[in-house]
Formats: C-alpha cells, structure tokens, sequence
C-alpha cells in the first residue's frame, strides 16, 4: 500500500507504538541494590532520556517543538517531545515491512505528534532482584510509522525484555472520498527489527488483524549469570546461591514475560 494512495488532504491516521523495556539484576546486598539502582538512575536521567528522544527525532527527520523532562525523587525520569514535520522530510517515504534506520539516516515525516519516555527502576524486599523499566511512546499523524524507529530504541537500552504495541486509529481518505483505515501493509512487528536483533531473542506475537492491533514480546534466549550480577560475578557465590540466584533471576524473567506470577522451585 505503500505510496499508492491519493489522498484527500492530509493522511489523519494516528499510528502509535508503545513498549515497556526491563533490565533485570541481582545485587547481593542491601546496599548494593541500593548502589544499583542509583546507578540505572544516574544512566537513564532526564538528559540522557532527553538526548535517546532528540536521536530518534533525527531518525524520522521531525522538528522538535517543545520539550518537558523532570528527575524524581527518589528514583525515575520522565521526557515529553511535542513534534511536528521536518521542513527537510523527503518526499519518498516508505511504511515496507523492513527495519527502520540508525541515527545516520533521516527518512521519516510527521507532523502534530509526541514522544515520551518514563523510567521506574524499582527491587524486590528480599530476593536481592532489582528491575529496571522504561515506558515509551511514539505517536505520530502522517504518512510515515513510528516502527522505523524501533531498531534505535532497542538499541538504546540494555534490553532483556522488550514488549510491544502497535495500533493504527481512525480513517483517511482518498480522493474519491473512500475511507482507508490503514495505508500500510504489517503482519508483525517483528518484520521492523533487524536479523542480528531477532537471532538474540525469542518473540512471541499475538495480533488482532482487523482491529489493526499488533502485539509483540521479546526475550533474550542466552542466560549468563555474570550479565546479571553487580557489583560481583558468579564465582564469588558459592554453588547453592549461585543455583538459587540463577532460579531467582530467570523466575523475575518468566513472570514479566508471561505476565503472571510463579512459585519458585527449590
């Protein structure tokens, strides 16, 4: 469907994709977890966030009209962009079923559109698991998806987890006066990440065609204990709580995943 319609005035679908993004750690101590989650804090801060939004912008060659970021107190940050169509946007736009770019490129057009970012790094009481998630959203009104920004998020965060939505609201027209409820072909989202991302996960999707609804997760298939360790690594744990921890950690995994709590096995 790519480039195919004549349209009426301006294409008025509103395509949006939101996806929630976790890192998962285990620190041994209190204290640790504590150090931990400062600094996921400090490395995810307003103007880090701020500066991931504003590359993402550049992917899909948009103007930056406003911008709202705010650190919390104790932890978490959150970044606001309002944005409009870039005045350089090119005039050959595609919406194919392919990954989108990284920073170098500029291929994108909006226009009356937002991004935004929250971050919640939070632990558990007891168990020594820390986890931290970053919610963002893409919305834009034109012609192009907000997917050919996908790759780059990912990229951006030290992603175990990744979850995704993707839905296309409303109607445009065309010159006849005929209604389009979508201007692009999409079976998945998946077909917008890149080979060497996909070979690292295992995905799952659950897709409701005709309510243009397109849900994706995404789960790294390796386990190294030492990625998930801070400030330590496995040999420091003696066999039974390195058993345990790994237990406990893809536990944490599973049920985020899934989305439903588990009892863990001894």
């Amino acid at each position: 469907m790519d480039n195919k319609l004549q349209l009426h005035g301006f294409n008025n679908l509103t395509k949006s994709l939101s996806f929630n993004i976790y890192d998962i750690c285990y620190a041994k101590s209190e204290s640790g977890q504590r150090r931990y989650i400062e600094y996921i804090d400090e490395a995810y801060s307003a103007k880090r966030l701020t500066q991931i939004l504003t590359d993402v912008n550049a992917i899909i060659g948009a103007e930056i009209l406003n911008i709202a970021r705010q650190d919390y107190e104790p932890q978490g940050a959150s970044v606001t962009m309002l944005i409009s169509e870039g005045h350089d946007a090119p005039a050959a736009i595609t919406n194919s079923e392919s990954p989108g770019p990284m920073p170098e490129a500029v291929v994108a057009h909006l226009n009356k559109s937002h991004i935004t970012v929250h971050t919640y790094p939070e632990s558990h009481p007891h168990a020594g698991i820390s986890t931290f998630r970053a919610d963002i959203d893409v919305s834009t009104c034109g012609r192009i998806s907000p997917l050919k920004a996908l790759n780059y998020l990912i990229h951006s965060f030290e992603s175990d987890i990744v979850i995704m939505d993707y839905r296309v609201r409303g109607f445009t027209r065309d010159i006849s006066g005929q209604k389009h409820y979508i201007d692009h072909d999409i079976t998945s989202i998946q077909n917008y990440i890149s080979d060497a991302t996909a070979d690292r996960y295992q995905m799952i999707d659950v897709n409701v065609y005709q309510e243009k609804i397109f849900h994706t997760k995404m789960i790294l298939k390796d386990f190294n204990l030492d990625n998930y360790l801070f400030e330590t690594d496995k040999e420091q744990l003696v066999p039974e709580e390195r058993v345990q921890v790994q237990k406990q950690l893809q536990r944490e995994m599973a049920e985020i995943f899934y989305g439903r709590n588990y009892k863990l096995r001894r």
